[in-house]
């Protein structure tokens, strides 16, 4: 082998290394417009991180569970992952339908209806964090409405 395939091939397997362990560093989160494409490419199970900027839970979540390694593995492995800000004021058209942030202007801290949709609980007021779990199917299996730690959170996406 001349030293230029020699070079060539190292090259490319250096490459193949560090996007491998690049992939594990980092949950690959996704927008609603992402996971509706993914989803039609390959159904997978859902989790969905609802939070805001003065959310210190949500910030706290972000530095210790999202960060550990298993947790990272897990959720890009078996999940579709997806981190909303509640309170975006963005449209999102998702499954053919337009979904928007219709209490903003006229409310503090005003969440969009996404969140609204599928992190709500009868009788109690929209918390965050909240998590939210769907099945391959989209349908809503779980969610959870506190801080998780790394510990229980491995175990939230084992059930």
């Amino acid at each position: 082998m001349n030293i230029k395939k020699q070079i060539t091939l190292t090259i490319i397997l250096l490459m193949a290394v560090t996007t491998l362990s690049a992939q594990d560093t980092a949950i690959n989160w996704l927008s609603f417009e992402q996971l509706e494409d993914s989803l039609a490419v390959k159904p997978k199970k859902v989790f969905i991180d609802f939070y805001a900027e003065w959310c210190s839970y949500c910030k706290k979540m972000e530095k210790v569970a999202y960060k550990n390694p298993d947790v990272i593995a897990r959720l890009n492995s078996e999940y579709y992952a997806v981190k909303m800000d509640a309170e975006t004021t963005e449209t999102i058209i998702f499954n053919g339908q337009k979904f928007e942030n219709k209490e903003h202007g006229n409310k503090r801290n005003a969440v969009h209806e996404i969140p609204l949709l599928l992190a709500s609980r009868e009788g109690k007021p929209f918390s965050l964090p909240a998590i939210v779990l769907l099945d391959q199917s989209f349908r809503v299996t779980n969610r959870y409405f506190e801080y998780i730690p790394p510990q229980k959170m491995l175990d939230l996406l084992e059930d």
